[in-house]
């Protein structure tokens, strides 16, 4: 296919299309500690204007404070589930980039019930091979768009 570079092989797209993952899931679950080991100690997140309400995109850097920042902004919501869709990889030995597409579901709490504030976005990602496996290096969050609505939450 034009356009296409694969140099990666099945072995590194599992384990790329797994560290996205395992963000989604310690982002789910508050898991500030596990976070910040799927970053590269130096790696940069990038948060959109629709997110940081500030009119510019908000830079964190450093695994630590970024995850602790990620962690932060859900702690809040009742609850959040994140579902990763596809994901297009390019890999070039021990770096690689990509665009994965995500569903951020944010539940929480509204005057008539509960409430899910649903986000199509996307990430571009830029990876990083170390002696621990892949790491983010970089994360930019793209917002596509959003819909709030009613939801049910069991008890």
């Amino acid at each position: 296919m034009p356009g296409v570079r694969w140099n990666g092989g099945m072995a590194t797209e599992f384990a790329l299309t797994e560290l996205t993952a395992r963000y989604a899931r310690a982002v789910d679950r508050r898991e500030a500690a596990t976070l910040a080991t799927l970053f590269d100690p130096d790696a940069t997140f990038v948060l959109p204007p629709a997110l940081t309400g500030t009119g510019a995109a908000t830079e964190l850097h450093g695994s630590d404070a970024l995850a602790s920042a990620v962690v932060d902004a859900v702690t809040h919501l009742h609850s959040t589930r994140h579902v990763v869709h596809q994901q297009v990889l390019d890999v070039d030995g021990s770096t690689a980039s990509g665009e994965t597409y995500c569903t951020a579901h944010h539940i929480y709490s509204g005057r008539n019930g509960f409430r899910d504030n649903r986000i199509a976005l996307r990430y571009h990602d830029r990876y990083v091979l170390g002696d621990s496996g892949w790491r983010f290096a970089r994360r930019e969050l793209i917002v596509d768009f959003s819909e709030d609505v009613p939801v049910t939450v069991p008890d």
